[in-house]
């Protein structure tokens, strides 16, 4: 196996792939990425790059990565839907050139040296994002797209 898939199988789920309840109607507001609202992302295609090496187009579930996310920059996370892992914290939060950037670091697991800093730029008035991920002799560029959501209720059990 790619050393860095197998870093990036250890940080997705650890760092965007959270189980979640399912949820019920939603509503998207097509203008507002500006972080007020959580927002329903789904991955797209990504690439993984190494060194000496030419990055190469892989698909985000080769590497375990859910279908889609939720993003709520109040509560400070990345939730991923379905699936399993952990939230990943949001540790900056910035608005540049109608982007809404948001960045974090993620240890991956115990005892393993697969740590990644990531970043993300949502844009503003599309919803269309890049997520970047970088950790030691591995990146990974992640493409996809945002929903605004208002009004998210949950399903009762």
């Amino acid at each position: 196996m790619i050393e860095g898939k197998t870093i990036m199988r250890s940080f997705i789920p650890y760092a965007l792939v959270p189980c979640l309840s399912i949820f019920g109607p939603v509503q998207a507001d097509a203008g507002e990425f500006d972080g007020s609202s959580p927002l329903l992302c789904a991955l797209n295609e990504a690439m993984e790059c190494s060194p000496g090496a030419l990055c190469q187009r892989i698909l985000p579930s080769e590497v375990g990565a859910p279908d889609f996310f939720l993003i709520d920059v109040a509560a400070k996370s990345v939730q991923g839907l379905g699936g399993r892992g952990r939230a990943s914290a949001i540790r900056g939060v910035t608005m540049i050139d109608e982007k809404l950037m948001l960045q974090g670091a993620e240890d991956g697991l115990e005892g393993v040296r697969d740590g990644l800093g990531w970043s993300a730029a949502i844009t503003q008035d599309s919803g269309r994002f890049v997520l970047s991920a970088s950790g030691e002799g591995v990146a990974f560029v992640v493409f996809g797209a945002c929903a605004a959501l208002v009004n998210l209720q949950v399903l009762p059990d």
